[in-house]
């Protein structure tokens, strides 16, 4: 399916941040665009501040200069929506209302064109229901810009129920051509990033309120242990915790309230005590003039064991025996029990599986790393029965491969872990729900958010049973729905484990 061509109008509905930047987008991608918006001077506005942003471009370098005086002279705003009959799509970016957004589509289905698409950007309602009222639904599809529009690649093209593929098969080209990165997604609550992205928030909240580590030590152990760029309680911060739970609570009720979606408690609290975060001043963090962020816990030095025995295959962690043997400590390898690396107190070290401490004798957890060459922050978890001497031993064998380490408490899964398992979890159901492609699923979470790995890749690089086994672990331990691996989950293990053995899927 061809792009929309060059020579075509593009119309931009909602003169705000949004749509100016999708403006933009498309001005500069060649196209005619008109602005409007119900108070006709705002549209001028807007359109004022596209060109401006424009000149700047090409005041420093970053746009040839005929280029951007071209552009400049094809932006323009429209004083009423008949201006828009020779459209040959219509994106709008207006409030967040299914009956603001139904009145305006069914005025706008009477102005263009048979052959025009009708494009909305919402984030967070149902493209299928603001089509509803159409005459012509089949043209009607989500276009979901990030914010800032310009700079961000990803663009969600969302089908509704009633979407012509074709109309999506158009818009994904059209936006391809406009440098974009479009992903293809069903209408589904959240789309693709706001409804895989839930756990990355979730999971970290829910630590924090079973006593596991304080906010600062989460964050610091999935940005330096898990490779995300901000954890997640520096991210909500920054969106607004009234805006980050908003989106939390209508992915939930849009999934009939869905345990695996369910909000946290305590940032229901922020939200009702006004600590918004950095727009208020306070929310998990304080902000301001003198305010001082928590430092993550780091525990004081240990002395490193001389000597520890891996026994058996440690799976993701694996390359910790090459890290160990590097660090100048003596390695005694067997294939037989395990997997652990057993200490020179007779502890066991073990990688995070949703089990506890206090199930064993003397055993401390490690979390999973995107990493363990690179990471430089690695989490423990231990309980009351794990001894002092094998804690100790576990802190400093991790302080000799260069890790700063971070105590936590006994919670199954620990931090990273349980975070990547439920992300591989919502993306394996999601693309047996149809919602979206893995690949695509990959592309909007590293592309959207800023993921260091998609979550169908870090599956492919855990293991097929590796989130399954973890999850399993965690719903025994918590039950309630939450943690029990998706069928789908289950299915991608098992047909893997078919197909490596040669056996009948059956």
């Amino acid at each position: 399916m061809t792009a929309i061509e060059r020579s075509r109008t593009v119309a931009v509905v909602g003169a705000g941040t949004m749509g100016q930047g999708i403006a933009q987008v498309a001005v500069l991608a060649g196209h005619r665009v008109l602005i409007h918006d119900i108070d006709p001077a705002f549209a001028e506005a807007g359109a004022g501040l596209v060109r401006d942003r424009v000149e700047r471009m090409a005041a420093k370098g970053r746009l040839d200069r005929v280029e951007a005086e071209d552009a400049i002279g094809r932006i323009g705003a429209a004083a009423g929506l008949a201006d828009l009959a020779g459209a040959a799509l219509v994106i709008e970016a207006v409030v967040e209302d299914v009956a603001v957004k139904r009145t305006l589509f069914a005025a706008l289905e009477g102005v263009v064109a048979p052959d025009a698409l009708l494009a909305t950007n919402t984030s967070s309602l149902s493209v299928t229901e603001l089509a509803g009222a159409l005459a012509h639904p089949g043209r009607f599809l989500g276009l979901h810009f990030f914010n800032p529009a310009p700079l961000l690649p990803l663009v969600e093209v969302v089908s509704g129920h009633a979407t012509d593929p074709a109309a999506a098969e158009r818009a994904h080209a059209t936006v391809l051509g406009w440098g974009k990165t479009p992903v293809r997604c069903a209408d589904t609550p959240g789309f693709i990033v706001n409804r895989i992205a839930r756990p990355f928030y979730a999971e970290a909240f829910a630590v924090h309120e079973e006593q596991g580590a304080d906010p600062a030590t989460i964050d610091a152990v999935l940005r330096e242990s898990g490779g995300f760029k901000m954890g997640p309680f520096q991210l909500t911060d920054l969106i607004g915790q009234d805006v980050n739970e908003a989106v939390t609570r209508s992915v939930w009720e849009s999934f009939f309230r869905s345990p695996k979606f369910t909000p946290s408690l305590s940032q229901r609290r922020l939200v009702q005590s006004g600590r918004l975060g950095r727009k208020s001043g306070q929310g998990w963090f304080p902000y301001g003039e003198g305010a001082r962020v928590p430092e993550p816990h780091t525990a004081g030095p240990e002395e490193a064991p001389d000597k520890v025995t891996v026994v058996g295959d440690l799976g993701p962690a694996a390359v910790l025996a090459d890290l160990i043997e590097e660090a100048g400590i003596a390695v005694t390898a067997t294939e037989h029990g395990g997997p652990y690396i057993q200490l020179p107190g007779e502890g066991q070290l073990v990688l995070a599986d949703g089990k506890t401490s206090v199930e064993f004798a003397d055993v401390a957890y490690f979390d999973l790393a995107l990493d363990y060459r690179g990471a430089t922050r690695i989490a423990l978890s231990a309980s009351e029965d794990t001894t002092e001497r094998t804690l100790a031993e576990a802190v400093g064998l991790f302080q000799k491969l260069g890790k700063k380490v971070s105590v936590i408490g006994d919670v199954p899964g620990m931090i990273v872990a349980r975070t990547v398992a439920m992300l591989i979890d919502l993306t394996a159901d999601a693309v047996a729900r149809g919602v979206a492609a893995a690949e695509d699923i990959d592309t909007a979470m590293t592309l959207g958010v800023n993921y260091p790995l998609g979550p169908a890749a870090w599956h492919d690089r855990l293991g097929r049973d590796w989130a399954y086994d973890l999850l399993h672990h965690l719903d025994e331990r918590c039950p309630g729905g939450r943690y029990a691996p998706s069928l789908a989950l289950f299915k991608l293990g098992y047909a893997a484990g078919a197909e490596d053995d040669g056996e009948d899927a059956r």
